[in-house]
């Protein structure tokens, strides 16, 4: 049975997940918690929303599963897939940071030449070293980037600061800011009934 109901993917725990629900719920947009289940319904309109990774979210909207979705810019660059941004929301600001141990002679971007890097962003932490002409060793990490200089599996990390506590908690100091991040409202080209009328109020 083919299900018509408009979709809304958002991350379903993490520093996106809060925001992103208070942002919707301020449209008007209210849906039920279901136990366990990462599909809720809204309230009173034909419209699901969708807990997800966050790095997953770009899938489910290039393929016209989630009609939209809130996503930090920060993913939707390193997964390189195509979505339309249709708003940029004043919310989840951070920066993607390469950083260094306190102790490290790594003093300069040049200084990284040679050097082994942690990061849960390969593509685009290569793309900013082949601007800048600096061949490193790319580690990819799924998670905890920040103790790989402790353990010696890095010489440096690149991953998203907020407050810049983590790198505090584990004597990381930041050395050059790669990109500034913030959440996007993003949607796909997959015409649906009503799916003009949800982004009307999505914009508002």
């Amino acid at each position: 049975m083919k299900n018509d109901r408009l979709k809304i993917a958002i991350q379903k725990k993490g520093r996106l997940s809060e925001a992103s629900l208070a942002f919707l719920n301020s449209l008007g947009l209210m849906f039920k918690p279901n136990g366990h289940s990462l599909i809720q319904k809204c309230e009173d309109r034909n419209i699901d929303l969708i807990l997800l990774r966050d790095d997953d979210i770009p899938e489910y909207v290039s393929r016209g599963v989630a009609d939209f979705a809130i996503i930090g810019q920060n993913v939707l660059l390193e997964k390189r897939m195509q979505a339309e941004i249709i708003r940029e929301l004043d919310f989840a600001k951070c920066r993607l940071d390469i950083a260094v141990p306190e102790d490290s002679p790594i003093k300069v971007l040049k200084d990284l030449e040679g050097e082994r890097i942690a990061t849960t962003y390969p593509e685009l932490l290569k793309e900013y070293l082949a601007k800048n002409n600096i061949n490193s060793a790319i580690i990819p990490i799924q998670g905890s980037v920040e103790i790989t200089p402790e353990l010696n599996l890095a010489d440096a990390i690149c991953d998203v600061v907020q407050t810049g506590n983590t790198l505090k908690a584990h004597n990381l100091k930041p050395l050059v800011t790669i990109l500034e991040s913030k959440a996007l409202l993003i949607t796909n080209d997959v015409g649906k009934k009503g799916k003009q009328q949800l982004k009307e109020l999505l914009l508002r």
